[in-house]
């Protein structure tokens, strides 16, 4: 299934991408794309449904970010060998762990803001993982029991705020609409392989990243289990994976956004993306 939220950003209701390419309203047979909804009884309950007989959405409906009620945005650095290899940084011997604030977290669609004082806002196509069942000490091969879904996310980032200035990467990835999730949820049945998904970026026609989840060094099921030991994952929580290289920082001279620039990105299988990039007033 391919699973989405559409309407005004904050009212958002759940939808499903119908076999006929049309949206269809999910809001009477469940109340969110989050939660309970999210572990697979949930799911099962939205694949019994009648897709056909659900009201029709308009197809020129804002789509927002594919899952709600988010608790953890978890993202996990240096984590394809090729983008190691272009930021000059040497293959990590262990997931590398930071957190993006919620409030980062927006529709596909929706404009890249560039912070103010901002000199470096990058772009990083990744593959996110959603958490659909509650994972706590799990084990790689149990792993992926706990998996909802994909969706592709455009892990934003000012290049400044995150490494030359004091503390963590924290800072330089949460700003406001710095987190594009969508343009759907896919459950993980129509994935059989998420280690073999070509994925790529273009700024304004340019193609900027052009790579595939083969060369993540950690994949799926070992990051679910790894995050699972530090932490409880629950229903909703998002694992950004990645970035294949291509980004603005590893180029030579390195290249930022600027305010009229469009970036698209997408993943197969999962859809993709348009940002509009505009200043923050």
């Amino acid at each position: 299934m391919k699973l989405l939220r559409f309407g005004a950003n904050g009212a958002e209701k759940p939808g499903l991408l119908h076999i006929d390419g049309t949206i269809r309203d999910l809001s009477g047979v469940v109340p969110d794309l989050a939660g309970a909804v999210l572990h697979p009884e949930g799911l099962a309950k939205i694949a019994a449904t009648d897709a056909g007989s659900l009201p029709l959405v308009d197809t020129g409906a804002r789509l927002g970010p594919c899952v709600a009620g988010t608790g953890k945005f978890i993202c996990i650095g240096l984590n394809y060998a090729d983008h190691a290899a272009e930021s000059g940084l040497d293959v990590p011997p262990e997931p590398v762990i930071f957190m993006k604030a919620t409030s980062a977290i927006c529709g596909p669609n929706d404009p890249i803001i560039i912070p103010r004082d901002s000199e470096k806002t990058d772009w990083e196509v990744e593959l996110a993982v959603i958490i659909g069942k509650p994972a706590k000490y799990v084990s790689e091969a149990q792993a992926m029991d706990h998996v909802a879904g994909y969706a592709v996310t455009n892990d934003v980032s000012e290049r400044a705020f995150q490494t030359e200035r004091a503390g963590q990467w924290t800072k330089g990835k949460s700003c406001d609409n710095f987190g594009q999730i969508g343009p759907w949820l896919v459950t993980k049945d129509e994935i059989p392989d998420p280690q073999n998904l070509p994925m790529w970026l273009t700024v304004n026609g340019e193609k900027m990243q052009d790579g595939s989840t083969r060369t993540m060094v950690y994949g799926v099921a070992h990051v679910v289990s790894y995050l699972s030991q530090f932490m409880t994952l629950h229903a909703g929580d998002v694992i950004s994976t990645g970035t294949p290289p291509g980004v603005g920082l590893g180029m030579k001279p390195p290249r930022y956004l600027k305010a009229g620039d469009v970036v698209e990105l997408g993943i197969e299988g999962l859809g993709r993306q348009r940002q509009d990039v505009v200043a923050d007033q």
